[in-house]
């Protein structure tokens, strides 16, 4: 029996009583024109939203959440809805990243210092997924999520155009001189043309196919666009779930567990996803208490083919996947293949395999069978050595083929400022085989871990016709970028790791398949190079970036604050008069 039927639910600490207190809180929230039976023990749902002006991908979010409350109301609760720090990463600096831990503390806080008996999570631009996501884990409510939806396919001169990873391709274009400064400004309306966040397979759109591979979304919540009706119609069907959820006490916890966890990532592998899953997904297991480790990653998405056909591994983007089945098409096909846990519990109560053992597809192009994959092996590949104890990863349906068994020279930058100095340098030593390593990324260097691992590559070799080359760092990659690139190099170069003592000539091997990263220096060298190495100064002293730089955890375990992880549940700390 859930403590909703046991007559001990949370909003009834505050508004079930007739003392003192009970009388205040129903007093001073009728001022708002609540009707008295409105207090009279139904479910008490609160709607955390994102919407911001500084936002855009959440632009639509007072909308939706009108839609969930009319969902709520059929249902017998009481939608209450609040805001939370909205996390815009068109528009923020250093990066998104820096404040995805801070959120998920207001979020924590917002939730267990008020009157609600569960959750919905709006959620849309990249980091305000996870941010939420591990907030409300800390707090271990009943929740669902619910994404805003991708943007609308992008047009531009009669050919599709994806967010972030066609203007990466412009940029080169335009260095070299295939494209003219006025196209390039030109197409900036022509991408981002509706509401919504990118629709490319970047970070908000897997962390949106995470959240529905993790039973945390009814199906379908990952690829209906932001502008489709049935987004709307969604929103208030998530409306009328979470109070249900409530009355049976169905916490976050009940549905997001290692089997579940487990399905995100061959699902993350079937889609081609980005690299930042996996920092979000290690955090939030850290959250729920979940054994994960950077390995599992490697292990669980390994032998799992790349079948969705999607930017930038691929074609389409994501007005195409939905029409092509979604992500209920994927799961369907892992199903078959038998690389899913079948019994995983989902938010509507069903398995993930009873929602979508029925899927149909309607694209083979675009969620393509098994034997047509862009990829036997897809996944994220985890490469260790003396480079990276802890560890590095490498996305390989984003990689050129060629270059992940490769050895190169290393050309080296600091810091992105001498990164910028530098590359254009018509003396810059750089062929096809040379190997950009960038230093001070990390979760505390620039800071914050921004997404710069992706290097744009020097004039001098677009004019060659070479576009990719081995890049190293200890950053993060958009979800939209491509390239051979190796992120998350732990331990980091600002606090010391191996990266910091790469110097310029030195020789690295890469072996994706060996799954190796090797820095050819012997161990006497690298003493004594670190004997003469000295901690970066930090940008600034107190507030915020203080805190982060005292407790943030290393990317392998990702890179949340040491001191939010696990469940400490909704208990209010002291008692309220």
């Amino acid at each position: 029996m859930s403590d909703w039927e046991e007559g001990m639910s949370r909003s009834a600490g505050w508004f079930g009583g007739a003392d003192r207190a009970s009388f205040l809180h129903r007093s001073w929230m009728k001022g708002q024109g609540h009707p008295d039976d409105l207090f009279d023990g139904r479910p008490i749902i609160g709607i955390c939203n994102t919407w911001s002006d500084l936002t855009p991908c959440n632009a639509h979010f007072r909308g939706l959440a009108e839609r969930i409350k009319r969902g709520v109301y059929e249902a017998g609760g009481f939608p209450l809805e609040f805001p939370v720090s909205s996390l815009g990463e068109p528009t923020m600096r250093p990066t998104t990243m820096l404040f995805r831990n801070l959120v998920s503390m207001d979020v924590e806080e917002a939730i267990r210092a008020h009157p609600l008996d569960g959750v919905v999570l709006m959620v849309g631009c990249d980091k305000t997924t996870p941010a939420l996501m591990m907030g409300a884990a800390s707090c271990d409510l009943p929740t669902i999520v619910l994404s805003g939806g991708p943007m609308l396919n992008g047009k531009y001169r009669g050919n599709d155009i994806g967010s972030g990873t066609d203007i990466f391709k412009f940029i080169d274009e335009v260095k070299v001189g295939a494209m003219s400064v006025d196209d390039l400004m030109s197409a900036e309306s022509a991408m981002s043309r509706s509401i919504g966040h990118c629709m490319t397979m970047g970070t908000a759109s897997s962390m949106a196919a995470m959240v529905e591979a993790l039973g945390m979304g009814l199906p379908g919540n990952a690829a209906i666009p932001a502008a489709d009706s049935r987004r709307w119609k969604l929103a208030q069907l998530v409306g009328r779930r979470i109070v249900q959820l409530v009355k049976d006490g169905t916490a976050m916890s009940q549905i997001v567990d290692r089997a579940s966890i487990e399905n995100a990532i061959r699902v993350n592998a079937a889609l081609g996803g980005s690299t930042n899953a996996v920092l979000h997904l290690l955090a939030l297991a850290g959250r729920l208490e979940v054994p994960l480790t950077l390995d599992d990653w490697d292990e669980f998405g390994r032998d799992v083919p790349t079948i969705v056909n999607l930017k930038p591994s691929g074609d389409y983007l994501m007005e195409d996947f939905y029409y092509a089945g979604g992500i209920p098409g994927v799961i369907r096909r892992l199903g078959d293949a038998g690389l899913l846990n079948k019994d995983a519990a989902t938010v509507n109560g069903h398995t993930i395999w009873e929602n979508n053992n029925d899927a149909e597809i309607f694209n083979d192009d675009v969620i393509r069978p098994f034997d047509r994959a862009l990829l036997a092996s897809g996944g994220i590949a985890v490469l260790r050595g003396n480079l990276a104890p802890l560890g590095a990863i490498l996305k390989p349906s984003a990689a050129t083929p060629r270059l992940t068994q490769h050895r190169g020279r290393a050309i080296v930058f600091d810091t992105m400022n001498d990164y910028r100095r530098r590359v254009e340098d018509p003396d810059l030593d750089v062929d096809a085989d040379s190997i950009f390593v960038l230093k001070n990324c990390g979760p505390q260097g620039y800071p914050g871990m921004p997404e710069v691992g992706n290097l744009s590559l020097p004039v001098k070799l677009l004019k060659q016709g070479i576009t990719d080359i081995v890049r190293i760092s200890d950053a993060r990659m958009s979800g939209t970028a491509f390239g051979t690139v190796i992120l998350h190099v732990a331990p980091e170069a600002a606090i010391g790791g191996p990266l910091a003592l790469v110097r310029e000539g030195d020789f690295i091997e890469v072996d994706v398949a060996g799954r190796r990263l090797h820095l050819e220096v012997d161990d006497d060298e690298l003493a004594r190079r670190r004997d003469g190495w000295r901690a970066p100064e930090p940008p600034m002293k107190g507030g915020y970036l203080q805190m982060h730089l005292e407790h943030v955890l290393q990317a392998d375990r990702g890179a949340d604050l040491d001191f939010l992880v696990g469940r400490r549940g909704a208990s209010i700390p002291a008692s309220s008069t």
